[in-house]
């Protein structure tokens, strides 16, 4: 069960990890446009992404309470 200040910590951290995961889609677009990038920097965006997302996914489970069946 998480308590009532875990709940808020969890959401204020889905909020940061959804808006770095939003500025880092934006920058991989647009770093994908220029032919000249850095393949290895471009790399390194999108499996930072790819945390992210994962991150995500664990704190939105943590917020769905326990269902017993």
């Amino acid at each position: 069960m998480v308590s009532v200040d875990q709940n808020t910590n969890i959401k204020l951290k889905l909020q940061e990890f959804r808006l770095e995961h939003g500025a880092l889609d934006d920058a991989i677009s647009r770093l994908s446009e220029d032919p000249k990038i850095d393949q290895f920097k471009l790399q390194r965006l999108k499996k930072r992404k790819l945390q992210l997302k994962d991150f995500i996914a664990k704190l939105e489970d943590m917020l769905i309470p326990d269902i017993d069946a």
